[in-house]
């Protein structure tokens, strides 16, 4: 009887001690940790470029490559990617980033799980969409999206985006987290949504930018390689009916 009331014993101290251990851990990834980043790197300081080729991390590091741009109002944008079968991302928050922690360890669906924040122009994305794949939220294809200034003489405004897909999940090195970890061929991505506007019948026009890119290959914040062949994809939205 002594042998099993130990016996018991430690297995409470052990689960009090995982609990107290994946709290913390919890705390410090998804509360603390975002905050300092937030502080410290706020959006307001941000270098700006007037003909940006990369997207940017909060701490300056270059972000993932733009590769897609559509011209049309916020409606139409909306409408076509929900068309075309991408779900509007959740806003990234402290609920949201416990959410999609579970989520994946638990392997749960969650469909319109947010995206980090990278920065254009000084700012964070206007716009983010995403198309999942499989049943939980570790691997999904995602854009991110900016508005870009108006031009004289354009009718309608004109986006400028990040598309590449999530392969996996892996620790933030910024704050520990679990987060995602995007393929190299980027330009598989924006073939994709390009694919997936044209078939939901959403596009008056398309076509390519080609050497939009000069640099072909580097690496993003996650430390994640990727490689273009330097094209630019246009879609031209049509209005919204």
């Amino acid at each position: 009887m002594p042998a099993s009331r130990n016996r018991a014993g430690r297995v409470r101290r052990t689960v009090i001690v995982l609990t107290i251990v994946t709290l913390a851990y919890a705390g410090f990834a998804y509360v603390a940790a975002p905050l300092v980043w937030d502080v410290m790197f706020d959006r307001k300081t941000l270098v700006t470029d007037s003909e940006p080729r990369l997207t940017e991390t909060s701490d300056h590091r270059p972000g993932d490559p733009l590769n897609v741009a559509l011209i049309g109002d916020e409606a139409a944008v909306k409408a076509a990617m929900t068309a075309a079968g991408w779900l509007a991302a959740d806003p990234l928050g402290v609920k949201s980033r416990l959410e999609i922690a579970a989520d994946i360890v638990l392997e749960r669906p969650y469909t319109t799980a947010p995206v980090s924040r990278l920065f254009l122009f000084g700012r964070s994305e206007d716009l983010a969409f995403e198309k999942p794949e499989g049943p939980d939220p570790d691997k999904r294809h995602h854009v991110r999206f900016w508005r870009l200034a108006a031009t004289p003489g354009q009718a309608a405004p004109g986006w400028i985006g990040a598309a590449s897909f999530d392969r996996g999940i892996g620790f933030s090195h910024e704050t520990g987290q679990l987060t995602h970890h995007i393929a190299a061929e980027v330009d598989l991505e924006r073939d994709n949504l390009r694919a997936d506007l044209t078939g939901a019948g959403r596009l008056t026009d398309s076509y390519m930018m080609p050497g939009f890119h000069k640099v072909l290959s580097g690496r993003n914040g996650g430390d994640d390689a990727w490689v273009t062949d330097g094209d630019l994809w246009v879609g031209v939205l049509g209005n919204v009916s």
